[in-house]
């Protein structure tokens, strides 16, 4: 389904649903409980609920990554601008609000156009309707799509300029290394012949300062992580109780990763949907990893993938890095 809408000062945009199929939150949870060693896919993390706690994360001393990414899009955005060129067309995969765009849109020469990819359709045709009241003369797509799998982008009227992805924050710390190639393969042939994509990915720093972003002294993590098993309660019949089970976040120093868990406190069982699992005290369900690359080790990760590093910013405390990359 596509069509055009009106945002709120009454300019247009264009808004594609490509009606992608969401897994059952019941599905992965039975399924990711039912297996050894149990897990629950991060991507629940993410309702109204679990989108208010990381929004409140960002802000937290502890945790620099929102900061330090938005700090090198500030800083680097002419540098960045002048990369890209005229008439570019930017396609953010996992748009989300749409706000870092906004540091290269009010940099960019006459930019052609922004299309914003992401599953979530309201939080999507929200964001699209603010960028485009607040930029009327750009073109303004939303695709309502799962932009890890394979998806065609709409046919874009106006100049011809690069079409650059741009992919923000650390998300690409939650996939695995070798999931870090394949997505980016699949991104090389959503972009096209020569893409470009602008990507943020996390450093490796001491372990003392990862621990302490993932376990803030406000206890915000430990709250989001939780959530995943209030959601369970709320939203699956359950009789699990939250207070059963404690919040892990450690650096995995030998495979560069953040680890997350949820714990059980104590020896208990607990009704989900019909079905009794029990979880034994100190049991761990893993939530999230979170990967963490020297740029040497990023840069060798996306060469896998036929792109060629251009450029890495990295903020003054050297905290997140920020690659401009070209498919060859």
């Amino acid at each position: 389904m596509a069509g055009p809408l009106r945002a709120p000062g009454g300019a247009l945009f264009a808004f594609h649903d490509l009606a992608p199929g969401e897994e059952s939150f019941r599905d992965a949870v039975l399924g990711g409980l039912s297996q050894a060693p149990r897990s629950l896919p991060c991507k629940f993390f993410y309702d109204a609920r679990g989108s208010e706690l990381f929004d409140a994360i960002c802000a937290t001393p502890e945790y620099y990554l929102t900061r330090a990414e938005t700090e090198i899009l500030e800083t680097f955005a002419p540098a960045i601008a002048a990369r890209i060129g005229r008439h570019a067309r930017l396609v953010e995969l996992g748009s989300g609000a749409s706000r870092k765009v906004r540091l290269l849109l009010d940099a960019l020469a006459a930019p052609a156009a922004y299309v914003a990819v992401d599953i979530s359709r309201d939080y999507l045709r929200a964001a699209a309707e603010a960028i485009a009241g607040d930029y009327p003369a750009l073109t303004v797509v939303a695709v309502c799509a799962d932009y890890t799998k394979p998806f065609d982008l709409p046919r874009l009227a106006g100049p011809e300029g690069k079409r650059v992805g741009f992919f923000p924050g650390s998300t690409i710390g939650n996939f695995e290394p070798e999931a870090v190639v394949s997505f980016l393969e699949h991104c090389g042939r959503l972009l096209g012949p020569g893409a470009e994509m602008l990507i943020g990915a996390d450093l490796k720093k001491p372990k003392t300062v990862l621990d302490a972003a993932y376990n803030d002294a406000a206890g915000l993590n430990a709250a989001f992580n939780l959530n995943l098993v209030q959601r369970i309660r709320d939203e699956l019949d359950s009789d699990i109780r939250i207070e059963d089970f404690a919040h892990v976040a450690f650096y995995n120093e030998a495979a560069g990763r953040i680890e997350l868990y949820i714990e059980s406190r104590r020896e208990h069982s607990a009704t989900i949907a019909g079905r009794r699992f029990a979880f034994a005290a100190g049991e761990l369900i893993h939530t999230e990893n979170s990967y963490k690359y020297a740029t040497p080790e990023f840069r060798a990760l996306a060469a896998r993938a036929g792109f060629a590093a251009l450029e890495t910013w990295t903020d003054a405390r050297n905290l997140f890095s920020v690659h401009y990359l070209r498919r060859e």
